[in-house]
């Protein structure tokens, strides 16, 4: 009898054990072996960051590759290669120093063993962006760049021609993800078989039906308790074209995640207030957050013998319509009626400017004062848009005729639309504006002269002495507060003179399965799957 009662307890104490151990074990470590699953619309066009311009591309890359520095979700910089910077005095000369105990993934290039990154391989990262044989999308982001330089096995200094402030941030973008100098040998297809230090490993790719990637062993960072990144075995990146097709296998539970809201779907998944239907509640979580991207119309002022020529006229449609209906009616509240100005939400400099609300009677008034300054009694304008934003424009039509004001639609193919707005041919036109980098800066030099298209973004053809002295000045100061001031003033200009009709500031909209942990949102809408995990 009591060697029963002492195996019973012996039993208790060992299924209590098991209980504690249980509990105190990491559950990401229990779910590492599980694979996170989503989908492209369109084939990936190659792995190798020196393309990597469309955010299929960008995610992919994001996965397989580091650069010097990072950003976090608040995009605030933060070290990745480099565990430390520094900027000289002038702001002309930025030295990096290297971690130590990074390796490039496994390859045949290497003989299969591990081979440690140096400033070498940065070094010619960065250089091979400027080779006209490699063509790269990206090598725009070496213009302010002197030279660049070893100056040990971990260090590293890059000197830029002039000042610009922003170059840190132009450095966490995917083109400036860093490769092994090896690749130069030519022995491998990079774009099919890259090789670089990122959370994860090409595995396989099948064209048009499958992409594979590896969990690193070799990756480098780790949790907040020490554990290695990433916790995910693999990701399986699949590539259906219907957008309908995509919803179903989320709904079914084959995705772990979609990205974005489509007209197919919207209406089933979203209440008009951009919140989550009941029935998907127990099922899916919608993360939304501010993307950096405004959405607008453009002028081409440098033509006047059009009615938008007048700045009354450019005012009274600005005022002539309702943003907050049009983001309610048309995007199921997704999106955030852009009324303070070009700068869109998420970065600094937004807020600083009033912008253009719904006031129609005071629309009607600017549409009187166009009409007693030129005579003419049926102000109109032609916009140019893709089939995609037709419904936006539809929508402007009906509330500007209320006003006064005719507005014809020109319906082109994206591609004629870009051709056309570069060489100056659109009255007014469509467009937006998604940032290559965190600063404001890149918003306010869309209406710098010296960028007047076809040789830069400035499509508007904006110009004003004033704007372009003060934009000059910002450029000065290395510190983003100081150069605040100057944003809020070039904002500000942008908007008295309306040379844009500002749309909406859009936002990254991401649907998730409910056992999917770790995956954040942040105003780039960038991919980072290192630190995600998936429960039972």
């Amino acid at each position: 009898m009591k060697k029963l009662k002492v195996k019973r307890l012996y039993f208790y104490i060992l299924l209590g054990l098991i209980s504690i151990i249980a509990c105190d074990s990491d559950k990401k470590s229990d779910q590492s072996h599980l694979v996170f699953r989503y989908n492209e619309h369109s084939d990936i066009t190659s792995l190798d960051p020196a393309f990597a311009k469309d955010q299929r591309n960008i995610w992919a890359v994001h996965q397989l590759y580091n650069t010097l520095v990072g950003l976090d979700d608040s995009l605030n910089l933060q070290p990745e290669l480099a565990k430390s910077w520094n900027i000289s005095d002038d702001g002309l000369t930025y030295t990096f120093k290297l971690r130590e105990d990074i390796y490039f993934h496994k390859s045949e290039i290497f003989k299969n063993k591990k081979h440690r990154l140096n400033s070498e391989d940065v070094v010619y990262s960065l250089k091979r962006l400027t080779d006209p044989n490699l063509a790269s999308p990206g090598s725009w982001i070496m213009k302010p760049v002197k030279s660049i330089k070893s100056l040990d096995d971990f260090t590293l200094e890059i000197k830029l021609k002039e000042n610009f402030p922003a170059f840190l941030g132009l450095l966490s973008m995917k083109y400036c993800s860093v490769v092994p100098r090896e690749v130069q040998t030519g022995e491998i297809d990079f774009r099919t078989n890259p090789i670089g230090t990122g959370p994860f490993q090409f595995k396989r790719w099948i064209p048009q039906e499958k992409l594979v990637f590896r969990k690193n062993h070799l990756y480098f960072e780790t949790d907040s308790t020490g554990q290695q990144l990433p916790y995910l075995e693999a990701i399986a990146i699949t590539f259906l074209p219907d957008k309908q097709s995509e919803f179903m296998q989320f709904i079914q539970g084959n995705l772990d995640f979609m990205s974005g809201l489509d007209v197919s779907y919207k209406d089933e998944l979203l209440q008009a207030d951009g919140q989550l239907k009941a029935k998907y509640k127990n099922q899916i979580i919608l993360d939304k957050s501010p993307y950096l991207n405004t959405e607008y119309v453009g002028f081409y002022l440098a033509d006047s013998t059009v009615d938008i020529h007048h700045k009354s006229l450019r005012l009274a449609i600005n005022y002539g319509f309702d943003r907050q209906k049009m983001i309610k009616y048309l995007r199921n509240g997704i999106g955030i009626p852009a009324e303070q100005g070009f700068i869109p939400k998420g970065l600094p400099g937004f807020g600083g400017v009033q912008g253009f609300s719904y006031q129609p009677e005071k629309a009607k008034k600017l549409v009187q004062q166009y009409i007693k300054k030129t005579g003419d009694r049926s102000p109109e304008v032609t916009v140019s848009t893709n089939p995609s934003y037709v419904d936006l424009i539809e929508f402007m039509q009906a509330e500007l005729e209320a006003i006064g004001v005719k507005v014809n639609i020109d319906v082109l193919p994206a591609s004629t639309l870009r051709q056309k707005r570069s060489s100056g041919q659109l009255e007014a036109f469509r467009a937006s504006w998604i940032a290559d980098y965190p600063d404001a800066q890149n918003y306010l030099s869309l209406f710098y002269s010296k960028n007047k298209s076809p040789n830069g973004p400035n499509y508007t053809h904006f110009e004003s002495e004033i704007y372009d002295s003060i934009y000059e000045k910002s450029l000065r100061f290395s510190n983003q507060k100081q150069r605040l001031q100057f944003y809020y003033q070039l904002d500000s200009l942008i908007i008295s003179k309306a040379a844009t009709i500002p749309l909406f500031y859009d936002e990254a909209v991401r649907f998730k399965q409910k056992n999917v942990r770790g995956l954040d949102i942040n105003a780039i809408n960038l991919l980072d799957l290192k630190s995600v995990y998936k429960t039972q």
